[in-house]
């Protein structure tokens, strides 16, 4: 509790407004601070999205998982975690910021190139899908991570 004091400040019993108005954008008195906080906590979840993703890939690829995946699946960037946060709260909160379309250009090349690895991994040819990981797939991977960082800041 100590530790919410200090970050938060001492708490008034006769406070104005309650603790949970600070995360209502329409009650908080500095309502575009809070979604910047938001959206620097979401950024952080996005990019942990993004890392469970690979993993689960990965484990696909050295078959450590019976579960398939579909390359045409896997090429829909907005059906994983981030693409959907990516096309919903993350639009909303960062859409305005420039390196966003950017983002989402990358992201999609990302799937595109992961699709790929799928299909040369279903297809035996190993020789190519390591040419992919090692090019462009982890190419997209790194643009993907760096320009979510760009953003977080961006809101600072």
């Amino acid at each position: 509790m100590q530790f919410l004091r200090r970050v938060l400040g001492s708490h008034r019993a006769s406070s104005a407004a309650p603790p949970l108005a600070l995360y209502d954008s329409a009650a908080a008195p500095d309502s575009r601070r809070a979604d910047t906080l938001l959206a620097a906590l979401d950024i952080d979840a996005a990019i942990n999205a993004h890392e469970r993703w690979k993993d689960r890939l990965m484990d696909y690829l050295e078959g450590r998982t019976s579960v398939g995946l579909d390359p045409a699946q896997v090429r829909r960037a907005d059906q994983s975690a981030l693409g959907r946060w990516l096309h919903g709260v993350g639009g909303e909160l960062l859409g305005d910021q420039p390196a966003y379309p950017l983002l989402v250009a990358r992201y999609q090349y990302f799937h595109e190139q992961a699709a790929t690895l799928v299909e040369l991994a279903q297809q035996g040819e190993w020789d190519r899908a390591v040419q992919v990981l090692n090019g462009g797939y982890r190419y997209g991977s790194s643009q993907v991570v760096l320009l979510l960082k760009e953003l977080k800041r961006g809101l600072a």
